[in-house]
Formats: structure tokens, sequence, C-alpha cells
């Protein structure tokens, strides 16, 4: 073998490596996941298979794809992707529908209702629904680890006060309900429901402190009851001196009664109420009448506001009947002259009365009202607010010239007047108008019994830090009365007491 040779075949063993190598199969390059979302037009140019949008494609680059389906696709794709439901949010879902149902006071068959099934597929179609039994089993728990919650918290308070109440059903069936309110640890003013109890038996005394006592030794709450604030009805107030309990009156419950009192002591305003009661009936009871006031307050330029008809029991349901037939008595007036109906309509004479009874009856019925929220402490407004209604009437009467009107503010001046000294006597609520900043003394129309209130508040501090031993005698029950707004801003407030 020539030395030619010998230097060719060397030269092929060196590249035998090089030439396996080149026969081998090529490897595939990694694929990108975006190429899910695009078609290879050219091989210089891409189209979305989203939205048809055209993209360059050089040097084998996928940027601006993913560029593109990051900016415009991938928010769509997850909303259009279905959630799967791992059991956490299974179990806050069926919370939220649980609550829905107890806060919106839904039935528990909304849950097999189509429309509301509809609207959660319509949500997550991978939710499911719990049954009806379920709910009923989770309504369950959930008002056993309230109760219990509920009950640490008022068990917690200091002290706390009662509130009662008794009605009847549409069913004629009673009930009776007891109301605990209190401060908790961060000073906010709480109140819950300690039970609504059907009350079967014969409403005495004795039977009606057995229920009281049974539910607030449920709660163990009997020895912290400071007060107990229920209606003047003599059962209701004798069962509390059962119980031994400090016993309040409803304040508002009591303004009813003076002001329902002095109202039937005038035959021209019962005369007036029976008539825009049939007034207000027959606009309520017929379409066709309805439909006619609507069209005259429409002609007339004014709100289309419906009247208003009142429940016998509540006198400022009265004052809101009589107030807005006074307000649409030109709209009413022509609707019943163009309706084909035996009502007479109230005479000029009668608006004149009813106008001038709207504005004795007005601070009461403002009165009323602020006594009657449940989120703030209406106690210490009690004594500045029957001087302000003296300071009221005193102002009003300036402006009657009715003898109707003249009379009944003389029957409510002088019930006023004996209610607010007998509530000057009762401590609960001295005590509490003198710890207000907002009014301290400013309120009490009697110095005497003023002095007496801070007397007796110099001799409540000592016994608490120790510097007597001396128990301030208790003042009397706010059963012992005889049966015989937000009334102002605070702003409004001050000057009122100041001016009187």
């Amino acid at each position: 073998m020539s030395r030619r040779e010998k230097i060719t075949i060397s030269k092929i063993k060196q590249d035998i490596p090089l030439y396996i190598k080149k026969m081998e199969p090529e490897r595939k390059r990694k694929v990108s996941a975006v190429w899910d979302h695009f078609d290879l037009l050219t091989a210089n140019k891409v189209k979305c298979r989203i939205c048809s949008a055209e993209l360059s494609f050089t040097n084998k680059s996928t940027s601006s794809m993913l560029r593109h389906y990051r900016v415009k696709h991938e928010n769509e794709e997850e909303a259009n992707t279905p959630r799967t439901n791992t059991e956490s949010r299974k179990i806050a879902l069926d919370q939220a529908v649980l609550n829905f149902i107890i806060k919106d006071c839904q039935p528990l068959s909304i849950v097999e209702s189509e429309g509301f099934r509809g609207l959660i597929q319509a949500l997550d179609p991978s939710y499911v629904l719990p049954t009806r039994k379920t709910v009923k089993e989770m309504m369950a728990k959930k008002h056993a680890e309230e109760l219990e919650r509920v009950k640490r918290e008022v068990q917690q308070a200091v002290a706390v006060s009662i509130t009662a109440d008794m009605w009847t059903s549409l069913n004629m069936e009673a009930y009776l309900a007891l109301t605990c309110h209190y401060i908790n640890d961060n000073m906010q003013l709480c109140t819950s429901v300690l039970g609504v109890k059907h009350f079967p038996q014969s409403h005495t005394a004795d039977n009606l402190a057995q229920v009281k006592r049974g539910m607030m030794n449920d709660w163990a709450i009997t020895n912290k009851v400071r007060c107990l604030v229920t209606d003047a009805a003599p059962n209701m107030i004798a069962a509390t001196r059962t119980l031994q309990i400090r016993h309040s009156i409803c304040i508002a419950h009591k303004l009813n009664l003076i002001v329902k009192k002095s109202c039937d002591q005038i035959p021209e305003l019962s005369s007036i109420r029976h008539k825009s009661w049939q007034i207000v009936s027959f606009f309520r009871s017929s379409t066709t009448a309805k439909e006619k006031l609507a069209q005259v307050q429409q002609q007339m330029g004014r709100p289309t506001l419906k009247l208003v008809t009142e429940v016998p029991t509540r006198w400022n349901s009265t004052y809101q009947m009589l107030s807005r037939l006074h307000d649409e008595k030109e709209a009413v007036w022509v609707s019943l002259a163009s309706l084909q109906t035996d009502l007479t309509p109230l005479t000029a004479d009668e608006f004149n009365i009813l106008r001038e009874a709207l504005l004795v009856l007005a601070p009461f019925h403002q009165a009323t009202v602020e006594l009657s929220e449940e989120r703030r402490v209406s106690g210490s407004k009690v004594i500045p607010m029957m001087k302000m209604l003296n300071c009221a009437l005193e102002r009003n009467s300036l402006h009657l010239h009715t003898q109707a009107a003249t009379h009944l503010h003389d029957q409510l001046r002088r019930r006023v007047t004996d209610t607010a000294s007998n509530l000057e006597s009762l401590s609960v609520l001295t005590l509490s108008t003198l710890l207000d900043p907002r009014f301290k003394t400013l309120g009490f129309r009697s110095s005497s019994k003023c002095s007496e209130a801070v007397n007796r508040l110099k001799m409540e501090c000592a016994a608490v830090i120790g510097h007597t031993t001396s128990e301030p005698q208790p003042g009397p029950s706010l059963e012992q009365l005889p049966t015989s707004g937000k009334l102002f801003s605070i702003i409004s407030l001050f000057s009122h007491l100041f001016c009187c």
C-alpha cells in the first residue's frame, strides 16, 4: 500500500464519527405552548386562532405571539375556563347561600326553585347547590353556634337591661319577646333577642314572671339585670314587681298614651279623624280612585304620594295619616269631585282645625321617632325632651285660633307637665341625664329635683370609690306615674333648653 493510500484511509477514519452524527435523525426542538393558539401561514407570518390577527414571525421567535396572547386573550381564557370547586370553596359557597336565606328571610325551598338554580348555574356551573334538607341542618348548626357566641358576649357584660313586649299574631296567638341591651368590651351598645315564646296560658302577672325568669336563667343573666322596660299594662308592671327588678315604663309608649288620651277629649278632632280614615280607606281599596289621585297629582306637578292609613294602637300613624291628607288636600278634593262616591271631603273649617292640631302634635311625633331608635341610648334624653315638649307647646300656643286646637293644647300641656314632674323623681333617668355631657343639669325643669339628683349622684360616686358605705335610697318606679327628633338637632336642642 502506497503512502498516499495510507493517508487517505487515516483521514476517512477520523471523519467517520462526523459522518455517523450527520446520519443520525435530527432531534425535534421543543414546541412552545403558544402554538396552541396560532397557525403558521408562511415562513414569516402566523395567524391567531382566537381573533384572526396576523403577526410577523421572524428568526423563529415566539415572543411576539406570547405578547399578543397575554395582552389580548389571557383574561378571556381564564373567564371562559370552568372553575373547579375545592372542598373549601364548596363550604364557603354553601355558607354564602345560608347567609342569604337567613338575612333576607328566604324560604328553605328557594334552593329548589328553578330561577335561583338557574342563577347559580350561570354564576358558577361547577357549583352544586345543597338540598333543602342539608340547608335545614346547616341552619340548625348555625343557630347553635350563634347562640353560644351571643351567650358568651352577654355573660361577659357587667350589667344589662331588658325590654319585654307582648303581641297577638294574625292567627290570634299570643307571643312574649325578651330583648337584652348591654355595652360590650368595645364600648358598643349591643342588642340581642333572648327569645320569642308562644304564650298560650293566661296573661297573669305570675305566668309572665315565671316565663321571664326562665328566659333570664337560660342566659345566666338574672343577677345582672338592672332594669326591665315594658309598657304600662298592669300585668306587666305586677310581673316585674314579682321578679323584684327595677321597672321602667317605655317612654315612647307613655307619650303614645299622653297623645291618645288628649286627642280623645276633643270631639271635633275625633270627627275629623273618622272622616279622614274613611277617605283614606276609599283611596287605598279602590284601584280607580288610586289611579285618579295619582293622575291629579301629576297634573298639579306634585309627587305621586299615596295616602297613609292609621294603626289604631299607634298614635303616630294617626298623625302620619292626617299629615299626608292635609298635604294632599287639593288633589284629594279634585279626585273625589270626579269620582262617584258618597264620601264628603273635609270642610275648610275642619282643615283649619287639622292644620293647627298638626302644629301642636308635630313635636310629639318627632319625640316618638327619636325615642324609638334602637342604636342610641335614649334614657338620658327623656327629661330634656319633656322640657322641650313643654317649650314647644308654649311657643305654638301663639299660633292657635280654633277652639279645638286650643283645647288639645291645654290637654297635652297638663299631661306633659304632670309626667315631667314625675320623671324628674326617677333615679334611673335623672342620673343618666346628669351623666350625659350634652345635658347635665340643663334638662331639668325643677331646680329642687335637680339638686336632689346631683346629691344622689355624689352619694353613688362616693359609694363606688369607697368613701362612704351609705346606700342611696331607690327612687320611685315608673309604675307609680299617674295614668292621667329627632325632636330637634343637638344644636337646636340646646337653644330650646336655654329658651325655656
